[in-house]
């Protein structure tokens, strides 16, 4: 089973690398980290990942896993060959998913028009005026396609679709294994539980990037 793990400059790491934990320790999954070109791509906090597969050689994965960034405002203009491949891959594929504002690219790809969708709490609107049918959920459903919240979501939708593609004991052993048992030190995870004062700085951060 060939998954595609995308990379582009300026991503968010975790949101790839979560899923990817969950994912690639099953001896059926071919792992790939798919680019527009070969080499060593930045995200966004400097984390360096190399591409080992350029978009041209994986023309039909059976799972996309397409990763948000904290520049999605820009991203969206700066990625046409992946838009490109998303909307020709997306077809063929078992699963196309994302995590975070990897929504928004998808959406831009034309594949959640009018469909439920999620990305972070930041990105709603811009994911709505792109045509989906915005959700609050952590991971959204909708047919062949999964996706996951902000950055952290990654973990539970890697897990999930764990389940869709093997079955619950198989993503309850690998969540045994990670010792994926969350305890936040903060119920400030969400916007709707953050403190507000919280919530407008991170508005305001995010609008100055």
């Amino acid at each position: 089973m060939d998954v595609a793990f995308v990379l582009y400059e300026r991503m968010t790491a975790l949101d790839l690398v979560g899923p990817y934990e969950m994912l690639a320790q099953h001896p059926e999954i071919n792992a790939h980290f798919v680019a527009a070109r070969h080499g060593t791509v930045k995200a966004d906090a400097g984390l360096e990942l190399n591409a080992t597969a350029t978009f041209e050689e994986l023309p039909r994965p059976d799972v996309i896993v397409v990763p948000g960034s904290g520049h999605w405002g820009t991203v969206l203009d700066e990625n046409d060959a992946l838009l490109e491949w998303l909307a020709a891959a997306h077809p063929n594929a078992t699963w196309t998913t994302s995590v975070c504002t990897g929504s928004t690219l998808l959406a831009k790809a034309g594949i959640l028009a009018g469909r439920p969708a999620t990305t972070h709490w930041l990105a709603r609107d811009l994911l709505g005026e792109l045509g989906a049918v915005v959700s609050t959920d952590r991971v959204v459903i909708d047919g062949d396609v999964m996706t996951a919240a902000g950055v952290s979501a990654g973990l539970d939708m890697g897990l999930t679709l764990t389940a869709r593609l093997f079955d619950d004991a198989r993503a309850m052993l690998i969540q045994l294994f990670t010792e994926y048992d969350p305890q936040p030190p903060f119920a400030a995870g969400s916007a709707e539980k953050a403190p507000p004062e919280i919530v407008e700085f991170a508005r305001q951060y995010a609008a100055g990037r």
